[in-house]
């Protein structure tokens, strides 16, 4: 396979674990919006009822977690000009 060329699909495969870990890494940082009073909706993730400490769930429950808490955080970023805080 040539790193450069034809234009190909990549996909990236991520274990459990790390989709776990990085599930982790984005609930702490909606945690942090929450305590400094940002203005944050999680209406999306809530409704998925999953935590990362969650680990029995299946790695596509976190896979969907990761995916739409990461939108969401990323909406937020954008609504207040990528600004945290007071």
């Amino acid at each position: 396979m040539a790193l450069f060329g034809k234009q190909q699909s990549v996909k990236i495969k991520m274990k459990k674990e790390e989709l776990v870990h990085l599930h982790l890494l984005l609930a702490q940082l909606k945690k942090y919006c929450e305590l400094e009073g940002v203005n944050c909706e999680f209406e999306r993730y809530n409704e998925l009822a999953i935590t990362p400490f969650q680990v029995h769930r299946s790695k596509n429950d976190h896979k969907q977690a990761v995916l739409i808490l990461g939108n969401e955080l990323v909406a937020l970023a954008a609504r207040n000009n990528f600004r945290v805080g007071k």
